[in-house]
């Protein structure tokens, strides 16, 4: 009978971690008195960083609370910017997610980043370090060690940037970080630099940085147009999203 069901509202923001046939409709799952409510949300395939405030009957309650036959739960989506225990907040991306890394970087947000981390080292050194898991990985996000993580939408680089940017409004530094490492740049002079530069690029500019870990040298070559739309975009992002 229907009295025996949990009835389940998700929030059209999560609609991408349900079954396709499951979207825009009620859910009902069968009641166990022995289920939290995180347990259930698990079930219909929402990993619990991505949910925020969620209500039974119309009042808030915690994922430990066990619901009842017959109670209606409502799924809401985390708030944006949302608030995390880190300030400012730092990240680790999965290997799937490196073009990301690299515009992250770009403009100045502390991003590790690896191509051969398997699951198990990504939480530890998440953990660790304090660094908020980016990742696609739905079951990646519902494992229990790891302290906090998120999943990134898209499959669209600029997309997935303007995704974290609005979820966490990062402060940007733009031009200060290695794309390729993540450590800071340094300004140097190019009499520094100029033994590693082919000729037509230090006849051409004049103002260079170096990565103060890998020693990649940085100049604005043919692609900084490109670059600065990217920061542009980014900085736009972030303060719109703070002034909200």
């Amino acid at each position: 009978m229907d009295e025996e069901k949990i009835r389940i509202e998700v929030d059209p923001e999560l609609w991408l971690f349900l079954l396709p046939g499951n979207r825009g409709r009620e859910l009902t799952v069968t009641s166990d008195d022995t289920a939290s409510l995180g347990h259930v949300i698990e079930s219909v395939g929402i990993p619990l960083p991505e949910v925020g405030p969620v209500e039974v009957d119309g009042r808030r309650a915690g994922h430990e609370y066990r619901p009842r036959p017959g109670e209606r739960i409502r799924i809401l989506p985390v708030e944006r910017p949302q608030a995390v225990p880190i300030d400012p907040p730092i990240f680790l991306l999965d290997v799937h997610l490196g073009t990301l890394a690299r515009r992250l970087r770009l403009v100045g947000v502390d991003t590790a980043y690896g191509n051969d981390l398997d699951d198990d080292t990504l939480i530890e050194i998440a953990n660790a370090e304090r660094r908020i898991l980016l990742t696609q990985d739905r079951g990646l996000l519902r494992r229990r060690t790891l302290w906090l993580g998120a999943h990134v939408r898209s499959q669209n680089p600029d997309d997935q940037l303007v995704d974290v940017l609005t979820r966490f409004a990062p402060p940007l530094a733009p031009w200060t970080r290695c794309t390729a490492c993540n450590a800071p740049l340094e300004a140097v002079g190019k009499s520094e630099v100029e033994s590693l530069l082919e000729a037509g690029t230090s006849r051409t500019y004049d103002v260079f940085a170096r990565c103060s870990s890998c020693e990649r040298v940085y100049w604005r070559g043919a692609h900084h147009r490109h670059l600065q739309e990217i920061v542009e975009r980014a900085t736009t992002v972030v303060a719109s999203t703070a002034a909200s």
